[in-house]
């Protein structure tokens, strides 16, 4: 018989690229630390430790800002390497309960477990999963149990570290209402400020019809209306596998309440942004051939710049020296209240098969000539046996 309601679970690898710093290095156990860049006051944080936590230190703070808070702060390079490596120990030990997995990030992904249901229940195979992936794999994880892809993404946030939370469409005005709006995925910290201003300080005041009117002078429609269904249980419950499987590009931006001036702040932040996006590149398995960067100063002036590659590239100093390129060569010490990168002209790392026309072809005339005159110098200094060209 078919079921009417799916069970989908919502598995967040917890503070991941701290799990992952914690499994390479077992001294920082138990000590406040972050991902950040070593040695240094300049850049912004990625991610912080429970522990650093308890000082207040959070993700996107500056360096400064977190050292002043936590004196003895320890802050661990950012590795996109390992956290690939782990990232991917950990979709494809998922893999082996459900092919039905919608990677969300390199951290979190929706699993359709609807097929299981009748060889176990959804609370014990959470609990399963949690366990062996903590204790055979040190990563620890929380899930998210509903019958929607909302309601399980608000689920595995109720409860962190090592949560398994279930949220049924009844329970709803009971778990829910009583959070503050800020909780309300796809509303956020961005927007919730702007509502408290206003009265609406919880879900029950978002849901309540009377404030539809106020909320709408703070968010969209449109934005509006899909909160509404989804805190309705009425959202998407189709996991995609597929979803993001082709793309054509992929971006961030960022507005900011309070505006940023100076290169050195803004370039950390276009920095950030860029590591975000290449984490995305690579963990989709993309190379790109345009960057691109945007900059909204206080008056609302926007710009847009680009600049594309000769080839294919998923090289992040390549990109992230192109985005600083653009940001300097654009920058007029304006005030910005906005900043965004994008990376476009996309294609799948196997589908990169080197085309030889006329373009290329001269191309590669030109660096073998670069490379003759580099062996015939070696050859004039030190003989002509010392160096030869390579054949296969």
């Amino acid at each position: 018989m078919k079921k009417s309601v799916k069970v989908i679970f919502h598995i967040d690898l917890n503070q991941f690229y701290c799990s992952c710093a914690l499994i390479e290095n077992k001294s920082l156990k138990g000590k406040p630390f972050a991902i950040g860049r070593e040695n240094s006051f300049k850049g912004v944080l990625s991610t912080a430790s429970y522990e650093a936590r308890k000082y207040g230190v959070k993700s996107g703070m500056s360096l400064r800002e977190a050292f002043n808070l936590c004196p003895k702060l320890i802050i661990v390079n950012h590795d996109m390497r390992l956290y690939k490596y782990y990232s991917d120990i950990f979709f494809n030990y998922l893999s082996q309960y459900s092919q039905v997995i919608e990677k969300a990030s390199i951290d979190e992904c929706y699993m359709d477990v609807t097929h299981l249901l009748d060889r176990i229940h959804p609370e014990k195979l959470a609990l399963h999963i949690q366990n062996e992936l903590l204790h055979t794999y040190n990563l620890p994880v929380s899930i998210g149990i509903g019958p929607t892809m909302f309601l399980a993404k608000m689920a595995s946030d109720l409860k962190k570290p090592l949560g398994i939370t279930v949220l049924r469409k009844r329970d709803i005005k009971n778990i829910l209402y009583p959070l503050d709006v800020s909780s309300i995925y796809g509303i956020g910290m961005r927007s919730s400020p702007k509502l408290h201003q206003k009265n609406i300080h919880t879900i029950a005041d978002f849901m309540n019809t009377e404030n539809k009117d106020i909320i709408l002078q703070v968010i969209g429609k449109k934005q509006y209306d899909h909160a509404v269904l989804c805190l309705l249980g009425q959202s998407s419950d189709i996991v995609d596998p597929n979803k993001y499987s082709n793309f054509e590009s992929i971006s961030t931006s960022r507005t900011f309440d309070n505006y940023l001036i100076g290169e050195q702040l803004i370039s950390d932040v276009l920095i950030e942004m860029t590591k975000n996006m290449h984490a995305k590149l690579k963990f989709k398995k993309y190379c790109c051939k345009t960057v691109s960067i945007t900059l909204r100063d206080k008056s609302f002036k926007t710009i847009t710049r680009s600049f594309s590659f000769n080839e294919y590239t998923n090289d992040y100093y390549i990109v992230a020296d192109k985005v600083l390129e653009l940001f300097e060569d654009n920058y007029n010490l304006e005030e910005i209240r906005l900043c965004g990168v994008g990376l476009s002209n996309l294609i799948k790392e196997e589908e990169i098969i080197e085309d030889y026309n006329l373009f290329t072809l001269l191309n590669r005339d030109e660096k073998d000539e670069k490379l003759d005159l580099i062996i015939t110098n070696f050859k004039n200094k030190f003989g002509e046996k010392i160096i030869k060209k390579g054949t296969k």
